[in-house]
């Protein structure tokens, strides 16, 4: 059987409820495309977890986890130890 490596893609990412939130991410919020959400209905500078619209249906992100966009603009969640694990810090 073949094998096959993961072309490298550059992508753009942040930590939910840790980082500031880019304008693509508020952008699909305003879209309704993702709602963040807070356990206790209060804002601690950041959401408790994010409810994120895909192509494969809603995904969970919680706090902490990475957020990514692709190359197409998808969004999508990530776990920390799995993003560690996947992606680098492109220079640019």
């Amino acid at each position: 059987m073949a094998k096959f490596r993961k072309k490298p893609v550059v992508v753009e990412a942040f930590r939910l409820g840790l980082e500031s939130m880019p304008d693509w991410f508020l952008d699909a919020r305003t879209a309704n495309a993702v709602t963040t959400h807070n356990e206790d209905g209060r804002w601690r500078g950041g959401p408790d977890y994010a409810l994120i619209e895909t192509l494969e249906g809603t995904h969970r992100a919680n706090f902490g986890d990475y957020i990514i966009q692709g190359v197409k603009g998808e969004l999508y969640p990530c776990k920390p130890d799995i993003f560690a694990a996947t992606y680098e810090i492109a220079l640019e």
